[in-house]
């Protein structure tokens, strides 16, 4: 079954997606990710920001070649659609609960969190009660880049400490709630 080629999918087809070896499929990619997450945490946990940088910005961006490496080897799969987005989302919120209320606040955390819990809980119950699995929709995917890119704007402000950084990961995860409240809509998850 063909899937559609996003714009990414294409780029990366023709340039990183060459260089993996066919014996790595999008699942190996996303357990990757999951398996990641203990590490970031800890170096977050203990405030290694240089270490958990470009650890974090790896493991985000894996999210999208495991979704291009899928759709491009025609390798989609039911476990993955179900398990890289909650891959993603332990990825995401590990970093958030740990490092936002540091630098920003406890509010921007609970939206977030409250959010992809209510997005979770309605993809396992049309899963499992009706049999549909959720497809990624284009809001979520905005969500995810930029709560990954609000976490990296935060990263890059605990090293070199310029306010620019800071307001600019503020706002990038206050576009990432705008997202996430489009994406409740979208998934019909309320």
């Amino acid at each position: 079954m063909s899937h559609k080629l996003t714009l990414t999918d294409k780029i990366l087809s023709k340039t990183l997606l060459r260089l993996i070896p066919r014996c790595i499929t999008p699942n190996i990619v996303s357990w990757a990710r999951f398996t990641s997450v203990p590490f970031i945490g800890y170096f977050f946990w203990v405030e290694n920001y240089a270490i958990a940088l470009p650890l974090f910005a790896l493991s985000a961006f894996s999210d999208a070649v495991d979704g291009s490496l899928a759709r491009t080897r025609d390798l989609v799969s039911g476990f993955g659609k179900m398990f890289d987005p909650l891959a993603d989302k332990l990825l995401v919120a590990t970093a958030v609960i740990i490092i936002v209320p540091r630098y920003l606040n406890w509010e921007i955390v609970y939206a977030m969190v409250l959010i992809d819990l209510i997005l979770i809980t309605s993809a396992y119950v049309r899963n499992h009660y009706y049999g549909t699995i959720i497809q990624a929709e284009n809001s979520g995917k905005f969500k995810m880049i930029t709560q990954s890119l609000g976490v990296v704007a935060l990263l890059v402000y605990t090293l070199w400490p310029l306010p620019l950084l800071l307001s600019s990961a503020l706002y990038l995860f206050y576009a990432a709630i705008l997202f996430a409240l489009i994406s409740l809509v979208v998934y019909r998850a309320v």
